[in-house]
């Protein structure tokens, strides 16, 4: 199966898995702008779904991220891009992500939360 992001005026509006033939006959019911997508996609990388390691073969990379509801897709990068998550994150343009101004801590023992105001990253855990 094959998924595919329904795009109106740059943005994401609906997104399926599909057979083909299904998807042939959606198209026609429902026109409009679909892209095919890759659900293993992050980033600009396709990862290997039973290993979570990147896929040898990375031609299976689509559009940069798996979509959802509410994305933008560039035309001129053909990539899905997330909502941006805070005012003082930035795009990267190599991976169609938002970054923070700061990284967030490499510490797997804690849960860390973005601190709008303060622009750095909060203990929660």
């Amino acid at each position: 199966m094959s998924h595919y992001a329904k795009v109106k005026d740059g943005v994401v509006v609906n997104v399926i898995v599909a057979e083909a033939e299904f998807f042939e006959n959606l198209v026609e019911e429902e026109p409009g702008e679909w892209l095919q997508t890759s659900y293993n996609t992050v980033g600009g990388v396709h990862y290997d779904p039973e290993t979570g390691e990147p896929s040898e073969d990375q031609s299976k990379s689509l559009r940069k991220n798996h979509p959802g509801v509410g994305y933008t897709y560039d035309v001129d990068k053909d990539a899905f891009i997330p909502p941006q998550p805070f005012n003082s994150w930035s795009l990267n343009d190599d991976t169609c992500l938002w970054e923070a101004p700061t990284p967030r801590p490499d510490d797997p023992d804690h849960y860390y939360e973005w601190n709008e105001d303060t622009l750095s990253w909060d203990q929660k855990i």
